[in-house]
């Protein structure tokens, strides 16, 4: 909105902090400590002046992205609608269309209030749980015709405490069901599922400021779109701000969905994917230290799972995971030990085989090369080493040698490939092509990079082909594209990822802002955004590609 914040808003402000003391009960947790200091607010007003000035679509900051920021918050918060009640949401209403205002004015207090509000209902709402099963799992009557539903995204609000309470008693009702069909004993069950609770009480009374700020200040950078936002200080010293959140020690790539942990993707050479036994989409509900007890990590968030799968190299980890794969409402799991290691480059580097065929009667030998990722020894480069590593120049010596076993033709497998560098994604496909552009860049500010293979003649000419899943993300599809643009290999496999921005770090005063400012598009003008690759020759994807891509991804860029 136009207008600064009234006193009629700041009375609501205070109106609602005076009814979390009324709704508090006499051994409620205190929860005024959690306030926002200078250096948050700080970096609130930086972060909305960054958005402003260098974000892609610099959209204004108006009602309409005031409305955005307070749906993203709140589904944030209260994902399943199972802590909020209506009358909440009455009450926060009001400030549906201030959030402009709030941030432009570096007021973060609305914010801080309304997840007050949510700590005050989950305490709640977890004490009545453990209330439950302080009678026993026995006393649930499993012979009463009742229902729950499951996927609350878009179900009504409950209207009042009463309905909450029966909401709660039906799902405590529905995991000790879902526990007992997996074989536990009812005094397990019940240890279990209080421990949990017990667990999710104990981090909940540790809540900083900081956790409030991260949560608030995303609801609003990741209204532009899902690859902008802020990293907290401790987020952006230990996280790879790149994909989401990655895990040194695993190589696997994993973000939040409701009350559960999920794989987004796994590192190529990573100790995840090399275990076979872990797949994209898969929960992990369950975490343990070589052979110490399995800690339910179901309702934490995931920093805080993060520290516990972290950990030192050559150390076992155990994951409780329940598979993508099992049957809808299958809640089964299994525990996967990995050894934690560093995803080493070598291991990450090209490599070729040759596969020997027969067609109609006639031998064929194919070459295939496999590239995990597009990779650039960086630092090496930068110093002028003349024997630094890269995809191109790997890839460069493994088509010499496949030359020399005379092959009829060569497949590039970008399976899985996450993608890297763009300079390596450009050279690449100058092997492979005479002379010309290779992929546009559209800044903000609407100028146009473009990037091109300014050297005559292609290094390899023969038959081509490119293997391609909807893990092929980023310079895969730069790749991937401009083979099919040019007409130089048929694509093979599945729809590619459809990741087609460039995002940049901005320091902070107070932590680091990853900000989407660029569009890749390419060379036939088509940007791989949303639409990622469309194959030539279509496969059935071994995922949910309704759960794994950009167009999974909330108010991801229009294609």
């Amino acid at each position: 909105m136009k207008r600064s914040l009234t006193a009629g808003f700041l009375a609501l402000l205070l109106g609602v902090q005076a009814n979390l003391a009324l709704a508090k009960p006499a051994d409620g947790h205190d929860w005024d400590y959690l306030q926002p200091d200078r250096d948050q607010v700080i970096a609130s007003l930086n972060v909305v002046e960054l958005l402003k000035r260098h974000h892609y679509n610099k959209p204004p900051l108006n009602d309409a992205r005031s409305a955005k920021i307070f749906d993203s918050y709140i589904k944030m918060l209260d994902p399943s609608r199972s802590y909020f009640t209506a009358g909440d949401l009455a009450e926060f209403e009001a400030w549906r269309n201030e959030f402009d205002n709030f941030l432009k004015n570096g007021n973060l207090e609305p914010g801080f209030a309304i997840y007050k509000v949510h700590l005050e209902r989950l305490q709640s709402r977890l004490e009545y749980a453990l209330g439950l099963l302080g009678n026993g799992v026995d006393s649930f009557d499993f012979t009463l015709d009742e229902e729950l539903l499951i996927d609350r995204e878009n179900a009504a609000w409950p209207k009042d405490e009463k309905e909450l309470d029966d909401l709660w008693r039906k799902r405590v009702k529905d995991e000790v069901l879902r526990l007992k069909i997996t074989g536990k004993e009812p005094k397990a069950i019940e240890e279990l599922l209080t421990k949990r609770y017990k667990n999710q009480l104990s981090r909940l009374e540790q809540t900083r400021g900081e956790d409030v700020f991260q949560t608030y200040i995303n609801a609003f950078a990741q209204s532009y779109d899902p690859h902008t936002q802020y990293l907290s200080p401790d987020n952006a010293e230990n996280f790879d701000i790149n994909m989401s959140l990655s895990l040194e020690g695993i190589g696997a790539v994993l973000q939040n969905d409701n009350e559960y942990v999920k794989v987004v993707r796994l590192v190529p050479a990573g100790p995840a994917e090399k275990s076979k036994q872990i797949a994209p989409a898969d929960k992990i509900v369950g975490v343990g230290q070589e052979d110490e007890e399995m800690v339910d990590v179901i309702g934490w968030r995931l920093d805080e799972v993060v520290k516990l799968i972290r950990g030192p190299k050559g150390s076992v980890v155990r994951l409780e995971v329940i598979p993508a794969s099992n049957a809808p409402n299958d809640q089964s799991s299994k525990i996967v030990a990995i050894t934690r290691e560093a995803v080493k480059l070598e291991e990450q580097e090209a490599l070729a085989r040759v596969l020997n065929l027969q067609q109609d009667g006639r031998d064929y030998k194919l070459g295939v090369i496999e590239i995990p990722a597009f990779y650039l020894d960086f630092k090496a480069f930068r110093a002028g080493d003349e024997d630094y590593k890269s995809t191109t120049r790997d890839v460069k010596k493994l088509l010499t040698e496949l030359k020399q076993e005379n092959v009829d033709g060569v497949v590039i497998d970008l399976r899985n490939n996450g993608g890297g560098s763009l300079q390596e994604a450009t050279e690449l496909t100058g092997l492979f092509i005479d002379q010309g552009p290779t992929v546009l860049v559209r800044n903000s500010d609407g100028r146009v990079d473009v990037l091109a293979d300014e050297q005559m003649g292609a290094f390899y000419k023969g038959p081509l082909a490119v293997l391609v899943n909807r893990l092929s993300a980023s310079a895969s599809e730069i790749f991937a594209g401009a083979m099919q643009d040019y007409h130089r290999a048929l694509i093979v496999g599945g729809q590619t990822f459809g990741k087609g921005t460039v995002q940049t770090v901005q320091p902070l005063n107070h932590g680091e802002l990853k900000l989407t400012l660029a569009k890749f598009y390419r060379v036939s003008g088509q940007s791989t955004q949303h639409q990622g690759v469309i194959p030539d020759i279509s496969y059935p994807a071994e995922v949910d590609t309704k759960e794994i891509g950009e167009s999974a991804l909330p108010e991801a860029l229009p294609w």
